[in-house]
């Protein structure tokens, strides 16, 4: 036998967690530590730092980091340090005070779900605005103190690092996360061992380990499978954000919705409402109507009682925002759901159709949400109508304008986004209630009792601080993949901090319109090299790793960058998260932002910039045109001049090059010899502030969910589900029955002939003569008019209800009288439709027959 001279077999390794232990007069720190509480508090986030400054930036301002990395001689030196351990115990005072108040059990609970959310750049489970505004609305449910959970993913990988290669290309790199060194811990079971939920894929199971991010008093549970219980096909659904293919994306939808759900079942939790923060969650409501069927009720039963209790926030009117999938892969995943509903493939995957008879038309997550919620919500005022344009051929018996999809305009969370500097003036001069009455617009009215040159200081100390963290951060990244020393140098030196200096930061997609700058270089050139009047661009955003076109605007904006005019006056700043995004919405002057009109949902880094003195330079879209002041900020109109995009770019560039030369710029310079700053430009800051800031804060934005649409849904859905669900099962019953007799419906008689004779003033009498097919008073008419104006798009003049006069048996008579306004050539129609008290709105219910 001869003796092998290598043998040895593969390593059998397992992860072990040590923890690094703490001396006793410490051990609060770790719980501090592992509650994100500290990403909004600034005492919090300064006590950390004063740790140990130097490990505190290497880590990244991870806490949980700090402790694991401090050495024992740090730890020992802490202990002894009696100022620094009295600063502990004031922060721990603070942070279980507050953690100390109950949630408030007179608002409906709620339990929301969202793909990402960004609570901190230190948790990358976030890619952009939907993200910040998820994080953001999690910590005022914490500050507000009610009763909300939320539940997402936790990423292996997250989204992807960010830097540009010398000739400007994106390079995208997917750092893994290592979970025991985040601010997060494992949801365990009575047993100590973690809790796994299992969620069924059709024919087999994935198995998701929970975790929870403790955000304030809010509890965040998340999803992940990269773990040994999953094939190596199914480890990845919580690799990446928005990463995979097609298939990917399915099982992640799968997993937050159905899994979502179970993971809440597991844990014991139920809540009033269910908010699907757009609609890659909407499956939610698809395990809900089956847990609704186990229980013994009826598809139509479940039903009433799913959408009662449920919204839907959507969030773009940008068709890459909504998923759509083809049947094949759908029915490769749900094929067992319609066995499980009672109801056919062809009824099921309908529900995820505008049009459930068409088999050439994929399955949407977002129409599914659609007929699966009671309400609907755009984020702001002008997204709510594009959205109700957008779901229009939801119902089609309707026009937009009548159809029941509300707004809630975005907010963002005050004490994340406000600068410490400028908390420290609101602290200062602002009534003691403030932070507990944010949307007060006469407590901010205080800021015009700000002297002047504290504005102005505290504006300038937010700049300087903006480019000493440009210089920390970027010179040894832009040395390594840039090249040239020289020109990195150069850059880093021709920083002005006296410039007026913009930011343009968001995702670079190309609605965005971040090539609208660069229409005339020659301009621009004039505009950023003003000696006497200094211009600084600041440029910073991700494009999807699949977004060609979008990678194509960054590159070119570096290339210019490049330029020797444009040196140091056009920077990109690479890997924009949400440090960055602190450091310029509260360190630039002017924020701008040009989307393509209405495409804009709502945009909320504007928003930050406001509570920071920053002011906006934006076209009318989102949240701007509501938010716009006269005095206040500068806006591009919100009506397009040409229907050719190109010219309507060359027009909006034409208009930002003209503000900026004859008001922006000359009014930012226009100083005194007896002060070095323009009271003038201080002036515009304190409009900002006082009259657009209160009415953008994450505090109205959760008062509003609850005030248009959590109170007025968790009424309903209690009525509906009282004395064992008795008014959903008879509004089920109703419905089926109105249904099953709606075509059989007919017109008896009518009398229209004063149609054909229509005067101003004299009031037009139609008669009809409807035979209900023994519905009981269970139909309504009304009289349709539209405007006449045939150049504008076709909308609603006029809505008025026929008057029940008559009923004799199966014979309902209805009157109305039409007393036209003004002249000219109107369309008009009769409406007939289902009525009851019991409906939450007309399109709960959208049968619709129009009468000849």
């Amino acid at each position: 036998m001869k003796i092998k001279s290598d043998y040895a077999n593969e390593p059998r390794w397992k992860e072990v967690n040590v923890k690094s232990s703490l001396p006793k007069e410490m051990e609060s720190l770790d719980k501090l530590a592992h509650n994100m509480w500290w990403s909004w508090n600034y005492q919090a986030r300064n006590m950390f730092k004063s740790l140990d400054e130097k490990l505190y930036e290497e880590v990244g301002h991870n806490p949980v980091l700090l402790l694991e990395r401090l050495s024992y001689e740090r730890k020992e030196a802490i202990v002894k340090d009696k100022e620094l351990m009295k600063r502990v115990k004031e922060v721990y005072k603070l942070f279980t005070e507050y953690m100390s108040v109950k949630p408030d059990t007179k608002r409906p609970s709620v339990a929301y779900f969202s793909m990402e959310y960004g609570i901190n750049q230190v948790l990358k489970i976030y890619s952009g605005g939907l993200g910040m505004l998820a994080g953001d609305y999690l910590k005022e449910a914490s500050d507000s103190n009610v009763d909300l959970c939320a539940v997402g993913f936790l990423y292996r990988f997250g989204y992807f690092t960010q830097s540009l290669s010398m000739d400007g290309q994106q390079i995208a790199k997917y750092d893994a996360q290592n979970f025991n060194s985040l601010p997060i811990e494992r949801v365990l079971d009575k047993d100590g061992n973690q809790v796994v939920v299992d969620v069924p894929y059709n024919g087999y199971q994935v198995h998701a380990l929970v975790w929870v991010a403790n955000v304030g008093r809010i509890k965040l549970y998340l999803l992940d499978t990269d773990n040994d219980m999953n094939s190596e096909f199914d480890r990845p659904i919580t690799h990446t954000l928005y990463g995979g293919d097609w298939e990917n994306r399915i099982k992640q939808e799968i997993l937050l919705g159905i899994g979502g759900i179970l993971t809440l079942k597991k844990l014991g939790i139920k809540k009033d409402i269910y908010h699907c923060n757009e609609g890659h969650a909407a499956l939610c409501n698809l395990q809900r109507l089956c847990d609704y069927i186990d229980q013994g009720l009826t598809f139509n039963q479940a039903m009433e009682l799913v959408r009662a209790s449920s919204l839907y926030t959507v969030h773009t009117p940008v068709p890459a925002g909504h998923d759509y999938f083809d049947e094949e892969l759908f029915g490769k995943y749900m094929g067992a759901y319609p066995e499980k509903l009672g109801i056919s493939w062809d009824e099921f995957i309908g529900m995820g159709r505008t049009n459930p008879d068409d088999h050439s038309e994929r399955f949407c997550m977002s129409t599914f949400a659609c007929n699966t919620s009671q309400e609907i919500n755009g984020v702001s005022k002008l997204h709510g109508w594009v959205s109700q344009k957008m779901f229009a051929p939801l119902w089609k018996g309707y026009f937009p304008e009548e159809n029941n999809v509300g707004y809630v305009t975005n907010g963002v969370h005050l004490p994340t986004w406000t600068a410490t500097e400028w908390r420290k003036v609101y602290d200062e001069y602002f009534d003691s209630s403030f932070i507990s009455d944010q949307s007060n617009e006469k407590i901010w009215h205080a800021i015009y009792n700000v002297p002047d040159e504290i504005i102005w200081n505290t504006r300038m100390a937010l700049k300087k601080k903006l480019i000493k963290y440009i210089r920390d951060k970027f010179t040894q990244q832009w040395l390594r993949n840039q090249g040239d020393p020289a020109k990195v140098v150069s850059i880093l030196e021709r920083i002005n901090p006296n410039a007026l200096m913009i930011g343009f930061c968001r995702r670079f997609a190309t609605y965005k319109r971040a090539h609208l700058l660069f229409t005339d270089l020659e301009r621009l050139e004039r505009i950023v090299n003003d000696p006497e009047h200094p211009v600084l661009f600041f440029f910073s955003g991700k494009a999807h790793p699949a977004d060609g076109a979008g990678q194509g605007l960054i590159k070119r904006i570096f290339e210019i960058s490049r330029m020797p005019q444009f040196l140091g006056k056009i920077i990109f700043l690479e890997d924009y998260d949400m440090q960055l995004a602190r450091r310029l919405v509260s360190g630039v002057d002017i924020w701008m932002n040009t989307p393509t009109r209405p495409l804009e949902a709502s945009g909320t880094s504007g928003e930050k910039a406001e509570m920071n003195g920053v002011v906006n330079l934006s076209v009318l879209d989102g949240w701007w045109v509501e938010g716009y002041r006269e005095g206040a900020g500068w806006a591009l109109p919100q009506e397009r001049t040409y229907e050719n995009q190109t010219y309507q770019d060359q027009l909006d560039a034409a208009t930002i090059y003209s503000l900026l030369e004859n008001e922006i710029v000359p009014l930012y310079f226009n100083k005194t010899e007896k002060r070095d700053y323009s009271a003038d430009w201080v002036g515009v800051v304190k409009n900002s502030i006082a009259s657009i800031a209160p009415h953008y804060t994450m505090k109205r934005q959760l008062d509003d969910y609850y005030s248009k649409f959590y109170e007025k849904e968790a009424q309903r859905s209690k009525k509906l589900h009282a004395n064992d669900n008795r008014l959903a099962k008879e509004i089920a019953l109703w419905k089926e029955t109105v249904a099953e007799r709606w075509d059989s419906i007919h017109v008896v008689s009518k009398n229209i002939d004063e149609l054909q004779d229509v005067v101003t003033g004299r009031k037009t009498h139609l008669t009809y003569v409807i035979d209900e097919q023994g519905l009981n008073d269970a139909i309504g008419l009304e009289f349709v008019v539209l405007n006449s104006d045939p150049s504008a798009e076709q909308s609603v003049h006029e809505v008025i209800p026929f008057k029940l006069v008559k009923a004799e048996g199966n014979l309902y008579t209805f009157e109305v009288a039409f007393e036209p306004d003004a002249a000219g050539a109107f369309k008009c129609a009769v409406r007939m439709f289902p009525k009851s008290k019991l409906l939450a709105h007309r399109q709960d219910f959208a049968y619709v027959k129009w009468l000849d």
